[in-house]
């Protein structure tokens, strides 16, 4: 399977709480997907988009791996799938994640994904920031083109919801369509839910200015829009955590969820 050194996602992302209080928000995104091997030709696509200086648009290195990071983005990526047992280095990475926007950028999540050298999607890092300048890997390995897994929750992400219960993970391999859900259960009841939807554009000159000229504060308002929801979740009496330390470990591991098994029916002795 051959992927173009950059393209782009539009799209939109789904916010929904179910406690103590329904409460759902929907905005527009557009994010760019990378080929971590190739960010010299990517550098080339468009005059539009940079790598590693400035542009309309561009990529850093540095926004990415957590700032303990050493060596490359693709070792760093590599050492990070080796944790849940993916071995791809023989084949391509992609990252899918917010664009830097002239100087700015905030990703609060941005994507992984690991493929072997058949092509076939084998790991997935969700890479998480939080408005605290704090980061965080979500790590799997991936067996199917539509996979379910879960981790334990160990990274403060809002400060309406405590570090607690479990999360997860829906996962389908981008293909004609972008598209992830990200649960927070706790107890058996699930608190929030996270789905990102997009289709693939080409990462033409004129894609990128329409992108520009349609949301032109891109990253700014993505964390506009976090502050602004967390107001409205405080006004409505939502409950206020404070912030836990870190988790001193970089990643957690997430695993396959186990199917859940039908019921049995009763039969008369």
């Amino acid at each position: 399977m051959t992927h173009a050194a950059l393209q782009l996602w539009s799209g939109f992302t789904l916010h929904k709480r179910f406690v103590p209080f329904e409460r759902a928000f929907r905005y527009r995104l557009a994010l760019i997907d990378i080929d971590i091997d190739k960010l010299d030709e990517a550098a080339h696509v468009s005059p539009l988009f940079a790598v590693n200086k400035p542009g309309l648009f561009s990529f850093h290195e540095k926004d990415h791996g957590g700032a303990g990071r050493t060596g490359t983005l693709r070792e760093w990526a590599d050492a990070m799938l080796a944790r849940a047992g993916v071995n791809v280095r023989s084949g391509t990475i992609r990252l899918v994640t917010f664009p830097r926007h002239f100087f700015y950028k905030f990703a609060p999540i941005s994507l992984w994904y690991g493929y072997d050298a058949a092509g076939a999607l084998r790991g997935i890092i969700y890479e998480v920031n939080n408005t605290f300048g704090e980061h965080h890997c979500y790590v799997a390995p991936v067996s199917a083109p539509r996979d379910v897994h879960t981790a334990e929750k160990a990274f403060h992400v809002s400060p309406f919801f405590d570090v607690s219960g479990d999360y997860r993970f829906t996962l389908r391999a981008p293909e004609a369509t972008l598209d992830v859900v990200v649960e927070n259960v706790s107890g058996g009841t699930r608190q929030h839910l996270a789905n990102i939807k997009a289709k693939p554009l080409a990462a033409t000159g004129g894609n990128f200015l329409r992108l520009a000229l349609r949301n032109p504060v891109s990253s700014i308002g993505v964390v506009f829009g976090i502050h602004w929801q967390a107001l409205r979740l405080w006004l409505r009496g939502a409950k206020y955590h404070r912030k836990p330390p870190a988790p001193a470990r970089p990643a957690t591991l997430a695993s396959p969820e186990a199917p859940t098994l039908p019921q049995q029916k009763e039969t008369a002795a």
